[in-house]
């Protein structure tokens, strides 16, 4: 079999930034929080042979500048549709970030995190990789089934990280924002055993739990130049305990949505 090589005219690298960010939220709680933000000046914005919903607006950021921003929503919940969206709106609109808005289990010290709180991790990681194998094989089993983690972490970009740092100094900001290890996996947890077997005990300063961070940071990271910067802003709203409830939703939401508003016309740079 005879293998040819063609080159052909398509060009991903537009060596520029078309926009200041994408926004990628993963249920339409958030998305409708995300577009309330910025004078609620949000318009649709179609791209032709996409059926996806992408909504664009402007903002002056902190140095003056009119900046350009999209906005979108998974059709599903789940990693791999995050990845999926955050590459495709990536590779369509060249932004400078690529952020990850909305809601999230909170799994950090219980005295130290409420409800509302603005969760930004420096380190994201994929709790759910690993080997099923027998009960024997490993410490953690379920059943007559043991499992073999193998986590997959990628960090913060240091520039953004030394921002969050400050922000989470008491007084900064008018939110209340943590930082440290999100961990990302493929179901709804709301059994706080399961937690401490599945994350606490490989990550012990885990902050946060989603199912959507990891994707948006692969798809960041396998871009091509120039590359996004990945940022996650998830609020708590549960604890991915037997007492997980939709209640605060709607006040997480707004409390990452808003934040995420800040960072654009306060923090970020352009």
């Amino acid at each position: 079999m005879r293998i040819v090589l063609w080159m052909g005219d398509a060009v991903l690298n537009t060596n520029e930034y078309s926009c200041a960010a994408v926004i990628c939220t993963a249920v339409v709680r958030e998305s409708e929080s995300l577009l309330q933000t910025l004078g609620g000046s949000w318009r649709r914005y179609v791209v032709r042979g996409d059926e996806q919903r992408y909504y664009e607006a402007t903002f002056v950021d902190k140095n003056g500048r009119v900046q350009r921003v999209i906005t979108c929503q998974q059709d599903v919940m789940g990693m791999p549709a995050a990845t999926a969206l955050a590459t495709k709106a990536s590779l369509l609109f060249h932004p400078r970030y690529l952020i990850l808005c909305g809601i999230a289990a909170g799994i950090g010290k219980a005295s130290e995190q409420l409800y509302g709180d603005v969760l930004v991790p420096d380190v994201v990681w994929d709790y759910s990789t690993g080997k099923v194998v027998g009960p024997n094989e490993s410490e953690i089993r379920f059943g007559n089934i043991g499992f073999l983690p193998r986590p997959q972490f990628m960090p913060l970009d240091p520039e953004l990280k030394a921002v969050v740092d400050r922000l989470c100094e008491p007084g900064a900001c008018e939110f209340q924002v943590q930082t440290g290890p999100l961990a990302c996996g493929t179901s709804v947890m709301a059994n706080g055993h399961a937690v401490d077997v599945r994350v606490r005990s490989l990550e012990p300063n885990t902050v946060g739990l989603d199912m959507e961070s990891y994707g948006v940071f692969l798809a960041a990271s396998t871009s091509p130049d120039p590359k996004p910067k990945a940022l996650v802003v998830k609020s708590v709203c549960d604890y991915g305990d037997e007492e997980k409830s939709d209640q605060y939703q709607a006040f997480a939401a707004f409390t990452s949505s808003r934040f995420v508003e800040y960072l654009l016309t306060k923090e970020l740079e352009f």
